[in-house]
């Protein structure tokens, strides 16, 4: 399983699951550098960068608290709708595209029980990218009351680790976190046949908060 969450001061946020091989060896990189630099010049050349590269992974891997919506299929990824599409079964796919500066912890559309996880290897081509089609993923199913339910984590040019939370059988909330892509991805959600799609191409995504279905 994912180390734990970095927990935050009272009224902060804090840092998600799987974060530390990348967070913590920066972190203390930047303290290091920070404290040397009292003494040597050649360490404040250093201080700078490294500070610098700190502050961005604590914001990367930011992991704020949310209030979740009311609705049957809420958005499971902060970013940008990149497509809607028709699919051969009649279900729409739906693909969210989170650049590095998202939120990148990913929550369950509705509520119901895991019933796979599953990882694909394979590329890592930016995921606006046609070609990230073929990219390294991780496949999710749930039974839900709407039946069952797909999300697929797509790995981008940078981001080359998908972290998920929760084993197969696991019964989730709405909204509830489920698993972690590290740097640019994207993340796509297949909507049945029944469901209108309430969001647009272009339009900005918050996970837990933007509602994808149309009453």
């Amino acid at each position: 399983m994912p180390d734990s969450p970095i927990s935050a001061p009272r009224g902060g946020v804090r840092i998600a699951r799987g974060a530390s091989p990348w967070l913590l060896p920066t972190v203390a990189t930047a303290a290091l550098s920070l404290a040397r630099a009292r003494k040597s010049g050649r360490w404040a050349a250093v201080a700078v960068p490294t500070t610098a590269l700190a502050a961005g992974m604590l914001w990367f891997f930011r992991d704020p608290e949310r209030e979740i919506t009311d609705g049957r299929i809420i958005s499971p990824a902060d970013g940008v709708v990149q497509s809607i599409m028709p699919w051969k079964d009649g279900r729409t796919r739906v693909a969210i595209f989170m650049s590095p500066l998202n939120v990148h912890v990913n929550r369950a559309p509705l509520a119901g029980t895991v019933t796979s996880v599953e990882h694909i290897p394979g590329g890592f081509v930016p995921a606006f990218n046609k070609e990230s089609e073929n990219n390294e993923r991780v496949v999710w199913h749930f039974d839900t009351e709407l039946g069952d339910i797909e999300m697929v984590q797509i790995a981008g040019a940078v981001a080359r680790r998908i972290v998920p939370y929760l084993p197969q059988g696991t019964k989730v909330e709405q909204g509830e976190r489920i698993g972690l892509i590290r740097f640019g991805s994207r993340v796509d959600i297949y909507l049945p046949e029944s469901i209108d799609v309430a969001v647009e191409v272009g339009q900005a995504t918050t996970a837990g908060v933007t509602r994808i279905d149309r009453s």
